[in-house]
């Protein structure tokens, strides 16, 4: 049953409570080591797997600046969004085919609503202590109609009607143009029926954030981007960055303008997506530079539901939050369209390109590009980590999911391995399917982490 917002709060208060013991240290530094789970429980809850207990105070304070929170109340939305995150891919896997979305709402995050198209699912819904929401389309069906969009968007002008998205919450693929007209070219070139479509009019006209001014974070010829998230290939180490910043085989450096790596894959147009491995003098480690210089533990990176707070790292404008508009948004830059991003309403500027979005402690993604600035507002989109350390075969670094099971159980189920929502895979002899996206770590075993996978 999904606790109570007063129960949640008290959960969020113990997250607290363990705050102290907090990972501040440089990026050169060690986090410090989880607790062993008790062996009368040893699942973990959806907190302990997003390792909300371990994010940082510069990550707190941003969400209190930008969203009008209080200490408390940043606190207890991470806890809420942990808990609604698993009880709406719960929801997903039992629904089935009427799943027609799911978002959280409320300044901490304390609602979850979860939409479907068979009122009958109303009661099993509620059940879990969610609002429900009978609407017309399943989720599944606005998905491909945003894949015809995004498929006509190859042959049809949208410089005009930049952006594209399912919105959950209205039911609809919205479409976001300048001119109504350049919408409804789109549309037709799609062949998608009208009743699935909402086209609202804009003035923004989104563009990469990369700068060509000095400063700081990272280098390529006479342009800056900012560093994503620090992986690992194997034994190598490296960066995920965005992929206007650089093509495969460009040189770069650091912030310091010391040599530092090379772009080893980079994907622009289409996705906005690459890797930089880096030389000797570099050490990939579970930390993003966060405000006044502290440093932000990665956890994991568990996807985030719409709704949900998410702040942005960027080496220009520091640290920004904000939260989560849209899953699965297009957006049409100069160079071409970007499918798969995510739209949200931080601000970025020049130069935060390819910088780090994180939730809590789950990383989330990398700067794509956007509109605005960070002194009127904007908005942004980034590329989501999983895909990115999916296509390219990145291990994220992170500060540890928890201790790992002993002994070779056996199964499908591998550490490192991307996940979906839906996947299914064995370990121990059981089969267990996927609640949340996230890639799989040590101690993120499926029996482990209730949060993320459901015995099947």
């Amino acid at each position: 049953m999904r606790p109570t917002p007063h129960r949640r709060a008290a959960a969020a208060c113990a997250a607290v409570a363990a705050a102290g013991a907090l990972v501040l240290a440089g990026l050169p530094g060690s986090a410090s080591a989880q607790a062993d789970p008790s062996p009368a429980s040893p699942s973990l809850s959806p907190a302990e797997t997003a390792a909300v207990d371990r994010t940082s105070p510069g990550v707190l304070k941003a969400m209190q600046r930008d969203l009008g929170l209080t200490s408390a109340q940043a606190e207890a939305r991470l806890v809420n969004e942990a808990e609604a995150g698993a009880d709406a891919g719960a929801l997903r896997g039992a629904l089935g085919r009427d799943f027609a979305g799911a978002w959280v709402r409320g300044a901490t995050s304390a609602g979850l609503t979860v939409a479907t198209t068979d009122a009958s699912d109303v009661p099993l819904i509620e059940a879990r202590g969610a609002t429900a929401r009978v609407v017309d389309h399943s989720v599944a069906q606005l998905d491909a109609a945003k894949g015809r969009l995004d498929r006509a968007a190859r042959k049809t002008a949208t410089r005009d009607a930049p952006v594209w998205y399912v919105d959950v919450r209205s039911n609809a693929v919205v479409v976001r143009a300048v001119h109504a007209s350049a919408a409804k070219s789109l549309v037709a070139a799609a062949g998608v029926d009208s009743s699935l479509v909402r086209v609202e009019r804009t003035t923004e006209r989104p563009r990469p954030l990369y700068d060509l001014v000095g400063g700081e974070a990272y280098y390529m010829g006479g342009g800056r981007c900012s560093i994503g998230f620090p992986v690992t290939k194997g034994t190598q180490q490296g960066f995920a960055t965005a992929g206007h910043c650089g093509r495969a085989g460009t040189a770069t450096s650091g912030y310091n303008q010391v040599a530092q790596g090379t772009f080893q894959a980079s994907i622009f147009p289409g996705k906005d997506m690459a890797w930089v491995a880096v030389n000797s003098q570099w050490t990939a480690t579970p930390y993003v530079k966060g405000q006044g210089g502290q440093r932000v533990g990665v956890g994991g990176s568990t996807q985030s539901p719409v709704g949900a707070s998410i702040c942005r790292s960027g080496s220009t404008t520091g640290w920004h939050c904000g939260t989560i508009s849209q899953h699965n948004t297009s957006v049409t830059y100069p160079e071409g369209t970007i499918n798969g991003v995510t739209r949200t309403t931080v601000c970025a500027e020049p130069g935060d390109s390819g910088g780090s979005y994180i939730s809590g402690s789950q990383a989330q993604g990398v700067t794509s590009g956007g509109s605005g600035n960070c002194s009127s507002g904007g908005t942004t989109f980034y590329q989501p980590i999983n895909p990115l350390l999916q296509e390219f075969g990145l291990t994220l670094k992170t500060t540890g999911g928890g201790d790992p099971d002993p002994g070779e159980p056996g199964g499908t189920w591998a550490a490192g391995t991307v996940y979906s929502a839906g996947d299914t895979v064995t370990y121990g002899g059981s089969t267990y399917r996927c609640l949340q996206p996230h890639q799989a770590q040590p101690g993120w075993e499926p029996p482990n982490t209730p949060a993320l996978w459901e015995a099947v």
